[in-house]
């Protein structure tokens, strides 16, 4: 005969064999996937994130998958998708098996870089409008009329002396160079120039406003508390001395980025904490260049109508085209060479991050129709997120589930700051 106590004893003995039997460790919760009974609202991730199945979250697997076969092939010769991640709703739904590597994500810095100028105008040392003489005086003779703002959508004209890449008809080369200041290349407001010289001058800036290291603030204010732990920003070597690369040198991997767009994704709010405030995080993700603004004629420049605060913004460009037509219309994203992203769907709850190394030899990694491959992706991903998962039925207004069946969970992929080092060879994007 079985007593009470022995009844609950072999029930704990099942439960703990059928987590084992589904490679879920009870000191590893965040190993289990949720099924499609269990959809929730939006969580935040700990040390690890949350692994869900697609259907939980309301995306067919089947189309997901479909969706990322096609990414594979089209990113096939130019890095592959080993390290895409992607969570809905705060959960991980998709994760190569190389997540976890870190890579240099170039210009996606500078989204990082114009999230401090938000914490600033938030702490009310500096504004919008703020001249950037005001605060860097070498800045007054030749920029006298350039503010935060014009630094902020590459509107500035600002060009330091000297240059490495992409040179102008006049001859004038782009650098990770914050001084010394040269003539400008046109009044500031008056066209968009994609320049690395000024995004140094505006980390400038922007370090002389917070007399602090850029990335000790980022990392007390923003890494820490959305338990971003595995990044580092490296510094470079300029004619003002070794300085940290506010235009390029953060490393990180695809899924810590993922959770810089989540803190973006909840409009600067982790898990009940506001860390900077809503109203930035909007206007950073916004378009802040209108089609109206000339673009140079320099093959980056190109962000009239799809470029907010060093964001890029899925707008409509000065031809009327939007900029990834088969992504909603609220989607922006932090770019850098080689397609290092970090890209944010509101409309559907989703992080997409991608991190990516050089060529051989170092050369771009870039697919020349890399806009195309993207908005072709999103009309696949569309699908997913828009129908019912296979074999799911949608009952006033909720999933149901097909009749669950006990089967082993997929494995889970494995899960700093200031680094020195040489000069990286300065990436075009």
């Amino acid at each position: 005969m079985i007593r009470p106590g022995d009844r609950l004893r072999i029930r704990a003995t099942l439960a703990a064999a059928l987590l084992v039997a589904w490679g879920v460790s009870a000191a590893n919760p965040a190993a289990a996937p949720l099924r499609a009974d269990e959809k929730g609202s939006m969580v935040f991730p700990g040390v690890a994130w949350q692994r869900a199945e697609p259907e939980s979250q309301g995306v067919d697997p089947a189309k997901l998958r479909a969706a990322m076969e096609y990414l594979g092939r089209a990113l096939g010769d130019w890095g592959g998708i080993g390290t895409v991640f992607i969570a809905r709703n705060g959960f991980e739904i998709w994760a190569g098996a190389d997540g976890d590597k870190e890579y240099q994500i170039y210009s996606a810095t500078k989204s990082f870089t114009s999230t401090l100028l938000g914490l600033l105008i938030q702490d009310g040392k500096v504004s919008l409008d703020t001249l950037a003489k005001d605060i860097e005086p070498a800045l007054a003779d030749l920029y006298g009329g350039v503010t935060l703002r014009h630094f902020a959508t590459m509107t500035s004209g600002y060009d330091s002396a000297g240059g490495s890449y992409e040179f102008d008809a006049q001859g004038r080369g782009d650098s990770w160079n914050p001084g010394p200041p040269a003539p400008p290349i046109f009044p500031p407001g008056s066209r968009f120039r994609y320049w690395d010289d000024a995004m140094s001058q505006f980390g400038n800036v922007l370090t002389k406003a917070a007399r602090a290291p850029l990335d000790r603030l980022f990392k007390e204010r923003i890494a820490d508390p959305i338990g971003m732990i595995r990044w580092r920003w490296t510094e470079n070597d300029t004619p003002a001395g070794r300085v940290l690369c506010w235009t390029g040198g953060i490393w990180t991997s695809s899924r810590e980025l993922a959770r810089f767009g989540h803190l973006f994704l909840n409009r600067g709010n982790w898990n009940g904490r506001q860390l900077i405030d809503a109203p930035w995080v909007d206007q950073a993700t916004s378009v802040q260049v209108p089609a109206s603004v000339p673009n140079d004629m320099l093959p980056r420049s190109r962000g009239a109508g799809v470029y907010g605060f060093n964001w890029w913004v899925n707008g409509v460009n000065p031809d009327g085209r939007r900029l990834w037509p088969g992504a909603p219309p609220r989607t922006f994203y932090a770019n850098g060479l080689h397609n290092n992203v970090c890209i944010v769907v509101p409309e559907w709850k989703v992080v997409i991050a991608r991190t990516n190394g050089g060529r051989t030899g170092g050369s771009a990694n870039t697919p020349p129709d890399v806009d195309e491959i993207w908005s072709r992706f999103f009309s696949r991903l569309a699908e997913a997120v828009a129908a019912p998962p296979s074999g799911v039925t949608r009952i006033r207004g909720r999933l149901r589930p097909p009749t669950p069946s006990c089967t082993r969970a997929a494995p889970r992929t494995s899960g700093r700051g200031r680094s020195g080092g040489p000069r990286p060879t300065p990436p075009p994007r």
